[in-house]
């Protein structure tokens, strides 16, 4: 389990390297008929780090903590685009030759921004646990350190970085929601809120389709979904089939709850963010609004509530057909 002291010098890793993304108030009328005025609703925008999501806190924070026997070597992981984003960034700006195994059905912004980065990739099938078993091949062929996307404890650490930004922000916060793939941004967000002290829920969203975290902790241990159930799901970042087994722990001590989203509503949620606050969203960084905007009777109750918009690198074509109602 990662401790506070693990947050705070994460935290030192990535300052001037991560952005201090901003709480951007929404003042929609998407509130399924609440008041408005009511209550305080506000975005935190992971859609602007560099890399265009929040993968970035993790990657570098993991990769930065090598020694200088292990970056040598080079690094692999395994991504369906985000984290492979984050990897080849943090390997770029350390001097460290990075292969990324990702699945020939990613987005083609996310495929053609991991190759600009210099990383080397390749591509298999769309299970996830068929792009972990490649990666983990070829580290043993050619002595690579693998960078897990999520089940690592320097990576959840990382990606906790943004729940201590919340409460920078943004102290009295009450109600947290942040999309739950593999578990690290949700395991380090909930740890960095629970760990500080502050009293907020924090509610995971995933796609109905691939519920696996859903599931996983209702029943008390991981349960895992099959590829395609996982990757029939719109939300790409969000297709995995099991949450990891240091997100699991982290998952059942801290988070409050896991909401589960349709794929219409995440569609409206990401148009809705889109036209509305003026943020690009992709589908998996939009559950989060899915949840408030259609299950706010599962979500306790909130005056300020925060909802992690994690990536904003939807593909081009989608927009345009979402825009247009198509």
């Amino acid at each position: 389990m990662i401790t506070l002291t693990d947050l705070l010098e994460a935290r030192a890793r990535l300052r001037g390297v991560a952005v201090h993304t901003p709480l951007v108030r929404y003042f929609g009328s998407e509130n399924n008929g609440a008041n408005p005025g009511a209550e305080e609703f506000y975005f935190k925008a992971e859609n602007l780090q560099p890399i265009g999501s929040f993968k970035l806190r993790g990657a570098y924070n993991k990769v930065s903590s090598l020694t200088a026997e292990e970056r040598a070597r080079g690094v692999i992981t395994y991504s369906s685009g985000n984290h492979a984003q984050g990897v080849a960034y943090a390997a770029r700006a350390l001097g460290v030759h990075a292969v990324i195994v990702m699945p020939g059905s990613a987005p083609k912004v996310k495929l053609d921004a991991t190759a600009a980065l210099g990383a080397e990739i390749v591509t298999v099938g769309s299970g996830s646990e068929e792009r972990r078993d490649k990666a983990l091949e070829l580290a043993h062929a050619h002595g690579y350190v693998v960078i897990p996307p999520y089940d690592d404890l320097h990576i959840i650490a990382g990606q906790g970085t943004a729940g201590l930004e919340i409460l920078e922000d943004l102290p009295d916060v009450e109600l947290v929601l942040v999309p739950v793939g593999g578990g690290g941004l949700s395991s380090g967000i909930a740890a960095a809120l629970k760990l500080s002290s502050s009293r907020a829920r924090v509610i995971g969203v995933e796609p109905a389709l691939a519920n696996d975290a859903q599931q996983s902790l209702r029943q008390g241990h991981i349960v895992r979904i099959e590829a395609t159930n996982a990757a029939s799901t719109v939300a790409d970042g969000l297709r995995t089939q099991s949450i990891g087994e240091n997100n699991f722990e982290h998952l059942t001590k801290y988070l409050d709850g896991v909401v589960a989203v349709s794929e219409d509503e995440i569609f409206q949620a990401m148009r809705q963010i889109i036209t509305g606050a003026r943020l690009m969203a992709e589908p998996s960084g939009a559950v989060t609004m899915a949840a408030w905007m259609f299950h706010r009777t599962e979500l306790p109750a909130s005056r300020k509530t925060v909802a992690i918009i994690s990536g904003g690198n939807a593909d081009p074509h989608q927009v345009a057909e979402l825009l247009e109602g198509r």
